[in-house]
């Protein structure tokens, strides 16, 4: 299995009626700007060790667990609103970074997360890494009829039970179906990974630290006008990374494309783009010493 170069240490904040999972790396205190990571959908803040490792210089670190994913726990909820992570990331930032301009590194939701947070509250983000957060496909207003309909009938099925996520026999099971999703993962990493990634139950089996009620599509479709008003808003550098293999062309086929991606990256003050070769889109799992490369450079520039 993985060993850790840089073991983490594990604090939970109560907040917003949940308590909520932080994830440290490095001393409490240090003249470097404070390094925030913010991890994707259905996955956890461990998920970031493999580059933390790879970081050449030793500064504060800190990744929360989303509401309903690892090990933030709070009262059972049916569906999750985005922007509710926004206000987690807030007050978290308030409580571990106040009065901080932070360091801001995203991946996937994260990603998504952070380009709108730094939109929303500028003056908190001293320089930002978005780490394949490509936000969605626009939407038209004549969708919403039928997405308020998916999401009222999703949310019966999930208080029917129909939207579990799957249980596996083992931590390896769970391993091998790491390695399934993302065939460059070691199975050292993946080992690692899963120890974090689920958790066995009463009955044995492994689950995945996720809430089944992030599977519900959101009520609210994406609103493409917003979010580029959010972009013109950000003031801090921001460094977009891509992986080689175009994840984002696999999704969304000709919905959405690098292209498009890149035209809105265009409404960002100071933003430039990198792509990382030979990587997927968990790419601080394929690649993470030249994620680390990455960031700490874009980090350190003046």
């Amino acid at each position: 299995m993985y060993q850790a170069l840089k073991p983490s240490r594990s604090r939970m904040l109560p907040m917003r009626h949940l308590n909520y999972h932080t994830r440290h790396w490095g001393p409490d205190s240090s003249p470097l700007p404070t390094l925030v990571l913010l991890h994707g959908w259905m996955d956890v803040g461990a998920s970031y060790q493999f580059t933390v490792d790879a970081l050449a210089q030793e500064r504060r670190i800190i990744a929360p667990d989303w509401r309903g994913f690892g090990l933030t726990t709070g009262a059972p909820v049916d569906h999750y609103v985005f922007a509710d992570y926004l206000a987690d990331l807030d007050l978290l930032l308030d409580h571990y970074a106040p009065g901080e301009a932070i360091d801001l590194v995203g991946h996937s939701m994260g990603g998504n997360v952070a380009m709108m947070y730094a939109g929303v509250r500028p003056e908190r983000i001293r320089r930002l890494v978005n780490l394949e957060g490509f936000g969605l496909p626009a939407t038209r207003p004549a969708q919403a009829p039928r997405r308020y309909a998916q999401w009222i009938d999703e949310i019966k099925q999930l208080h029917a039970g129909g939207l579990e996520l799957k249980h596996y026999d083992s931590q390896d099971g769970v391993a091998r179906r790491l390695m399934k999703t993302n065939p460059r993962l070691s199975e050292d990493k993946a080992q690692w990974l899963a120890g974090h990634w689920a958790r066995p139950n009463a009955q044995g089996r492994w689950e995945i630290l996720g809430d089944p009620a992030h599977k519900i599509t959101s009520a609210q479709l994406y609103r493409l006008d917003e979010a580029l008003e959010l972009y013109k808003r950000i003031t801090a550098p921001v460094l977009s990374v891509e992986a080689s293999d175009d994840s984002l062309g696999q999704w969304w086929k000709d919905r959405y494309t690098l292209d498009e991606y890149h035209q809105r990256l265009t409404h960002v003050a100071h933003c430039r783009t990198a792509v990382v070769q030979d990587a997927a889109h968990m790419l601080h799992h394929d690649q993470p010493a030249r994620v680390a490369q990455l960031i700490e450079t874009f980090l350190d520039e003046a």
